[in-house]
C-alpha cells in the first residue's frame, strides 16, 4: 500500500516538473498553426501546413525555431512537397494522389517532425506529440464514401493528474491549432472529441484543436464513383445496341422488303 502511494506521489511530482518545463519553453513565444487537407477529387489533393511564430522560440528538443523550420523543410522535400519561409512563418504544401497516399504522407511527416533527437538514448525517447491519420473508403456503386479519422494527442502539453484529468494547461493561451478539411462536395463532422468544430467557407470544415487534450475528429465526405458510373454507361450503350439490332433494324429491313415488292 505504501509503495502504491509512493509511486503516485512520484508520478505527480514528475508531471508537475514536466508541466513547468513545457510552460517555460512555450512562454518564449506563441505558436499559430493551421493544418489543412484539400481534396480536389478522386485524383488527390494537397496537404497544407502553416506555422507562424510571434517570436523566436526554443522548441521541444532544445533546437531554435530556425533549426526546427529547416527540419520541416527537409521532411517536406522528402515527401515531394514545397516549403516557403518568411521571417517567423513557414508554409508547407505536400501533394497526395489518393486517400492511402494522404494517410502515408501525413503520418510520416508528423512522425519525423515530432520524434526525439537522435542523440537521445532509446530508453528515454518518448514522442512529445502523437499524430495519426486514417482514411477509409466504401463503394456504394455510384458514390464512394470516404471517412477520415485524425487523432492528435496533445496531453503532454498540459499537466495531467494520476487519473488523467487535466489540471493545468499552460499552452492553452499560447497555442492556436486548427485543422481544416476541404472537399468538392463538402463534408460533415461525426464523433469528434476534444475539439470544437465549425463550418468553414463553402465546402470547408474547420476544427479548433485543444492543447492539453486528446483530440479525436472524424469526417465523412463523398465522391462520384468512376467505376460505377462507367459500368452503367457501358450497360446503357450495350442495351441500346441490342435494342437497335433486334427491334429497329429488323423492322426497317422488313419495311424495305415490302417497298421493293410493291415496286
Amino acid at each position: 500500500m505504501n509503495q502504491v502511494k509512493t509511486r503516485r506521489r512520484l508520478r505527480s511530482r514528475f508531471w508537475v516538473m514536466v508541466g513547468l518545463l513545457l510552460a517555460s519553453l512555450l512562454l518564449s513565444g506563441c505558436v499559430d498553426a493551421d493544418l489543412g487537407i484539400k481534396f480536389k477529387g478522386q485524383s488527390g489533393g494537397e496537404i497544407v501546413q502553416r506555422i507562424q511564430l510571434s517570436n523566436p522560440l526554443t522548441t521541444f528538443d532544445g533546437a531554435t525555431s530556425q533549426q526546427w523550420f529547416d527540419t520541416i523543410k527537409q521532411r517536406t522535400r522528402q515527401l515531394q512537397g514545397k516549403a516557403k519561409q518568411s521571417e517567423q512563418e513557414i508554409e508547407v504544401t505536400i501533394p497526395f494522389d489518393n486517400g492511402a497516399d494522404l494517410e502515408a504522407k501525413l503520418n510520416q511527416f508528423f512522425s519525423d517532425i515530432f520524434k526525439t533527437s537522435e542523440t537521445t538514448s532509446p530508453e528515454s525517447q518518448s514522442p512529445l506529440l502523437q499524430s495519426h491519420l486514417r482514411v477509409s473508403q466504401q463503394n456504394f456503386f455510384f458514390l464512394l464514401r470516404h471517412q477520415l479519422i485524425y487523432e492528435l494527442d496533445l496531453r503532454s502539453l498540459g499537466l495531467q493528474s494520476v487519473s488523467g484529468d487535466l489540471l493545468f494547461n499552460p499552452a492553452e493561451s499560447l497555442l492556436s491549432l486548427n485543422f481544416s478539411l476541404t472537399t468538392p462536395w463538402g463534408a460533415h463532422s461525426i464523433n469528434s472529441v476534444g475539439v470544437e468544430s465549425e463550418q468553414g467557407r463553402g465546402r470547408q470544415l474547420v476544427w479548433h484543436l485543444q492543447p492539453g487534450r486528446l483530440n479525436h475528429l472524424e469526417a465523412v465526405f463523398w465522391f462520384p464513383s468512376p467505376l460505377g458510373i462507367g459500368a452503367v454507361a457501358i450497360a446503357l450503350v450495350t442495351a441500346a445496341g441490342i435494342y437497335l439490332k433486334y427491334n429497329l433494324l429488323p423492322a426497317r429491313a422488313s419495311l424495305a422488303n415490302r417497298s421493293g415488292g410493291l415496286g
